[in-house]
């Protein structure tokens, strides 16, 4: 995984109005912990954070701070944006040693044509999009993939379906549920109505002959 640098500046004033300041001059207030050292108050231009968090690895880029001269490897822990607005208001960046094991989610992503599920009408019910993952800052993949297209009606895909690579692990129960081929609810609508349908035409058959039979016993009392 490719390592991104990203200048930190130090000494910010604190508050929100001093908040509001830095980001109308397009930078993002933030604070970077962990590694047992103190919490820094930092900010960041918003350019380069975007640059950082652009990449193929998204959220779990591994971001070098430039800390005054200093190179804190980090990732992004919390990215709080504005609850209206396309704005990102707030970042925390974690520390992060990088021989030591890290839990971040990482996406899944389903591949493939699910023939068999499409010929019958149905879909595929995407139940599970990231997975928690532990592994090493530089183990860490980008996605995890998985072929659907053998899936059929009915048929699960289970987390212990996923290929996970050399020096990543999980602790997510291997039986939970990331995907399942399903019967579309029009489909379902569709079937039941033929299902009626065929209720109704047996019902009258029946009730017909019972007729006939009924007509027949008559003309053999005469």
């Amino acid at each position: 995984m490719a390592e991104v640098v990203v200048n930190a500046h130090v000494g910010r004033e604190l508050g929100s109005g001093a908040s509001r300041r830095l980001r109308r001059e397009a930078q993002i207030p933030g604070v970077i912990y962990g590694l047992d050292a103190e919490p820094v108050s930092v900010a960041v231009d918003y350019a380069d954070l975007r640059l950082a968090l652009t990449t193929d690895a998204g959220l779990n880029a591994l971001i070098s701070l430039d800390v005054a001269g200093d190179k804190q490897l980090s990732i992004v822990k919390e990215l709080q944006r504005h609850p209206y607005r396309d704005e990102v208001v707030h970042v925390d960046f974690l520390r992060i040693d990088a021989t030591a094991e890290l839990e971040v989610e990482v996406p899944i992503v389903l591949l493939g044509d699910p023939r068999k599920v499409t010929d019958e009408n149905g879909m595929v019910d995407q139940t599970m999009f990231s997975l928690s993952i532990f592994a090493s800052p530089t183990a860490i993949p980008n996605e995890l993939t998985i072929d659907i297209s053998e899936l059929e009606i009915n048929e699960s895909i289970h987390v212990s379906d996923l290929a996970l690579p050399t020096g990543v692990r999980t602790e997510v129960d291997a039986e939970d549920t990331v995907a399942v081929g399903t019967v579309t609810r029009s489909t379902m609508e569709s079937m039941a109505a033929e299902e009626a349908e065929e209720a109704a035409a047996d019902a009258e058959s029946e009730a017909a002959g019972e007729a006939g039979d009924g007509a027949a016993s008559d003309d053999s009392d005469d």
